[in-house]
């Protein structure tokens, strides 16, 4: 296996899209980089002009195909698809997009938070930079969650729903007692990093990687390195990450919701939904809580009771990366949902 170091000098030596300015205030696309060839297939880099910097993403396919935007997961970056996105079928147009914060984005602003409406609303300034009006969307975790609320909350902007070990939302179920915590603690965790003066920690590349690997359990060591590779700046004395240190747990940023509102809002979509589950996956957004699979079987069950034949859902052995460490699991699943002719006409 390359080197982290080699891989890291691959990703930074790709031209990148110059930022458009932005004469209204909205997000827009300047122009595509060439493709280059590596482990991900042919890819371009595209970077989107928004208000406090711009939104880094990288494309594959032909813009004319049907555009498919890819949403990654808490703290990780668009390097989550490069192992998917090539077994995937060529007639589509893929963007996977990295987070305000993640990846080669950039930090929101000084006192901007980082909320679950804030990412939603970064994949609406994504789609007015690329000029869709219909798309569909592929989600693993997170980008689940903020791709679920993104089709409630825009659902004549969605096509198909792709939840890769992930649900369009979080029951507050288990954590009503702990709702407000989180919410100070969000804001405790803000202020405490936006006065600390303290430089970004420089570590070794083989120690940044076994850190990740402690850390993030059900990744393999080759996906670890795809994901530091744009998740990391080489410095003179090692690495850095590049995410914002305002980004701490992700409970403290969800919107949970209620049994009712789950039903309420699913109701709202206009996709088709396919929820693909990872045998070894997660059930909860706590790890405590994960034993507790009733919370994931009554969404499950809503999905299909409300949506009908408009959800499919499938089960594949493999752990919360399985899209990663075995794409080939779960890719023939996501070609055949993309290409089914079946479409919900779009309701204004």
């Amino acid at each position: 296996m390359p080197s982290l170091t080699g891989r890291l000098e691959g990703a930074v030596s790709r031209n990148l899209l110059h930022v458009a300015s932005q004469d209204s205030g909205s997000p827009k696309l300047e122009k595509q980089a060439p493709g280059v060839w590596g482990h991900a297939g042919q890819f371009s880099e595209l970077k989107l002009a928004v208000p406090w910097g711009h939104i880094a993403a990288k494309a594959w396919g032909s813009q004319q195909g049907p555009p498919v935007l890819c949403l990654h997961g808490w703290l990780d970056n668009a390097n989550s698809f490069d192992r998917l996105i090539p077994l995937l079928s060529k007639d589509f147009h893929y963007v996977a997009m990295d987070f305000g914060g993640h990846g080669l984005s950039s930090h929101y602003s000084p006192g901007l938070p980082y909320y679950h409406q804030n990412f939603v609303s970064e994949v609406r300034r994504v789609a007015a930079a690329l000029k869709w009006s219909r798309f569909s969307l592929i989600g693993h975790s997170f980008g689940g969650l903020v791709g679920g609320m993104f089709s409630c909350v825009f659902p004549e902007m969605v096509d198909k729903l792709i939840l890769l070990d992930a649900t369009p939302f979080f029951l507050d179920t288990n954590e009503i007692e702990n709702l407000l915590t989180y919410k100070r603690r969000n804001t405790e965790h803000t202020l405490q990093v936006e006065a600390s003066k303290k430089p970004s920690k420089v570590v070794s590349q083989e120690a940044m990687l076994q850190g990740f690997l402690k850390n993030n359990s059900h990744v393999g060591e080759e996906c670890g390195a795809l994901l530091l590779q744009r998740g990391t700046t080489q410095v003179a004395t090692g690495l850095v990450l590049n995410r914002d240190r305002r980004i701490a747990k992700i409970e403290h940023c969800l919107d949970f919701v209620s049994k009712e509102l789950f039903e309420h809002y699913i109701r709202k979509l206009q996709a088709r939904v396919l929820l693909i589950k990872a045998t070894q996956g997660y059930h909860d957004v706590r790890r405590e809580n994960d034993a507790n699979t009733e919370p994931m079987l009554f969404k499950i069950g809503m999905l299909r009771a409300v949506l009908k034949e408009r959800f499919q859902f499938v089960e594949v052995t493999g752990n919360h990366y399985v899209h990663m460490n075995q794409p080939q699991l779960v890719a023939s699943v996501i070609n055949s949902f993309l290409q089914s002719k079946e479409r919900i006409p779009a309701q204004l």
